[in-house]
């Protein structure tokens, strides 16, 4: 299961994440950031409630990265131990902004 939030206004969005991010949940939350990014320049993804992602969330959060860097800005904020430790594994901590 998984809990998409999404805030903003303008340019600037903020995604907010709780659950799991796996295979079953990546495709719902890359149609809605799909449709989500339309006009945005800074993409903020909010993972403080997140427990798990899978290397399908993976893809998603890479796919999105790589629009961003053409569109604006993104970061991921709020990034518990066992997801950082994911991050670090795969390499993701060398390719995104995590504060």
């Amino acid at each position: 299961m998984l809990n998409i939030t999404k805030t903003g206004e303008n340019e600037n969005l903020i995604i907010t994440l709780e659950g799991r991010l796996d295979t079953t949940t990546a495709p719902r939350f890359e149609s809605e950031l799909s449709s989500a990014l339309e006009g945005v320049k800074s993409l903020t993804i909010d993972m403080e409630k997140l427990d798990y992602i899978s290397s399908a969330g993976l893809r998603v959060i890479l796919s999105a990265q790589k629009r961003m860097n053409k569109e604006g800005e993104m970061k991921i904020k709020n990034v518990g131990d066992t997801i950082m430790e994911i991050f670090e594994v795969t390499g993701f901590s060398e390719i995104l902004t995590i504060e």
